[in-house]
């Protein structure tokens, strides 16, 4: 047998070969608010800007996007960020008495 080590050099010094880390980004999630027939507009248009700090503009357009297609998508996020932002918004619906739905599904 011989005395061979590979990770040694000839010189009797330890090789070390540097590799770069392998680092990739965080999946992310859309936060999307479910349409039903009871919530007001306003408070829809509360929680976009309050929560997703939305101009008063961008809110009544995702709003109006919830009330016509069924759904609308407040932002994208990390999935922490938006398991607390879907988390906070379901309460503060339920707070106030209105059914309004919030969910998140991977992007």
């Amino acid at each position: 047998m011989t005395d061979f080590d590979p990770l040694k050099d000839s010189d009797g010094e330890i090789a070390v070969q540097h590799a770069k880390p392998r680092l990739k980004r965080p999946p992310l999630f859309k936060v999307i608010l479910l349409n039903d027939d009871f919530t007001p507009m306003d408070f829809v248009v509360e929680i976009l800007t309050h929560f997703f700090n939305m101009s008063q503009e961008r809110a009544t357009q995702v709003m109006l996007q919830v009330h016509t297609q069924g759904v609308g998508v407040c932002g994208t996020y990390t999935k922490d960020v938006a398991e607390t932002k879907v988390h906070i918004v379901n309460e503060y619906s339920r707070e106030h008495h209105h059914p309004l739905m919030c969910t998140m599904e991977e992007a």
